[in-house]
């Protein structure tokens, strides 16, 4: 049997498949989008998320298959996200995952979502050195973590209320940049100038988070500032965003020598981040280990090499009908 994992991610609105092997080779990778779906609305609705899954994921499955060129007798096991995420958008994935195991008789294995991602710098090559400290950054969460090896993780701090990713959202919608807002914002920050005082949430309190005031501060602003200039709105709140990110990182790689710093998340295709992070790790002598672009938001591939983690490292395995599970629970 070749060493190759099949990933299915469906956590939140994009039905993503994916076969990987043992190196991080990346044979095929299909995502079917939602983003029209949704952008109508300013963000995900979640009874229209698990829909389109459902029409979308059979059908993904197999294109996965054709463009690799393998049938399913050439596969180890399935890998599936279990959570966290939107529990009807997990339960088609779980479901369908059980379905096809059982049909080709190979295990399933439930996968956190946020290992997932912090497997993600290892895609298509390997680049993460071990000690190493991560910083997750997405639509759904922010934190730290410390890793001694793939198996032998520990959460260092993570936000107390919005994720850094729905923070840039939503200013994004804010300023009237549609969905989703990140990318976007970005790209206006470049054309302004920081000079809007915005503050930094817990910028002195350890490696915990917080964008919620921050968020209510940029709504605050525009609400007093009908006429205010867009670009300088988004550049003065990425740059609070970047100067708590990089500050917390650079305390956690501070308590915890690494030999990488890690990004992954949606928000570590942020050029700002990958500038700022790129001048902390020749500050500090650590190597910093980013995703490529593409392998940097929410897909199969990373849940996909994940899954060598519990089949090759002995982590216990969760059953995949295992939705109740903390930030921590890797």
């Amino acid at each position: 049997m070749r060493d190759i994992i099949l990933g299915i991610e469906t956590s939140c609105d994009d039905t993503a498949v994916a076969l990987v092997n043992a190196e991080g080779t990346i044979l095929s990778s299909v995502v079917a989008s939602q983003l029209d779906v949704h952008a109508q609305f300013g963000g995900i609705y979640p009874e229209f998320a698990a829909r389109a899954h459902i029409s979308a994921i059979i059908p993904t499955v197999h294109e996965a298959f054709r463009i690799a060129g393998i049938t399913p007798d050439g596969i180890k096991a399935i890998g599936v996200t279990r959570g966290p995420g939107l529990i009807g958008s997990l339960l088609v994935g779980l479901n369908t995952a059980k379905g096809l195991g059982l049909g080709w008789n190979r295990p399933v294995i439930g996968i956190n979502h946020l290992r997932g991602h912090l497997r993600s710098a290892d895609l298509e090559m390997q680049r993460v050195q071990y000690p190493a400290t991560v910083l997750l950054v997405s639509g759904g969460h922010t934190l730290l973590a410390y890793m001694k090896n793939p198996a032998d993780i520990t959460l260092l701090g993570s936000t107390t209320d919005d994720s850094v990713g729905e923070c840039y959202d939503k200013v994004g919608r804010m300023l009237g940049l549609g969905y989703p807002g990140g990318p976007v914002v970005d790209r206006l920050a470049k054309q302004g100038t920081a000079t809007i005082p915005f503050p930094r949430p817990v910028i002195h309190k350890g490696l915990e988070f917080s964008f919620s005031g921050l968020k209510s501060a940029v709504a605050r602003y525009l609400d007093a500032h009908q006429d205010a200039f867009h670009a300088n709105v988004a550049a003065s709140f990425v740059q609070a965003v970047m100067e708590v990110l990089i500050k917390k990182s650079r305390l956690a790689l501070t308590q915890y020598p690494s030999a990488s710093f890690v990004i992954v998340g949606g928000v570590a295709a942020s050029p700002q981040l990958r500038e700022e992070a790129a001048k902390l790790c020749d500050k500090l002598r650590v190597e910093l280990c980013l995703p490529p672009l593409r392998w940097s938001t929410d897909n199969a591939a990373m849940v996909a090499l994940a899954t060598f983690d519990y089949i090759n490292l002995s982590i216990i395995r969760k059953p995949v009908a295992d939705l109740q599970l903390k930030i921590n629970d890797f």
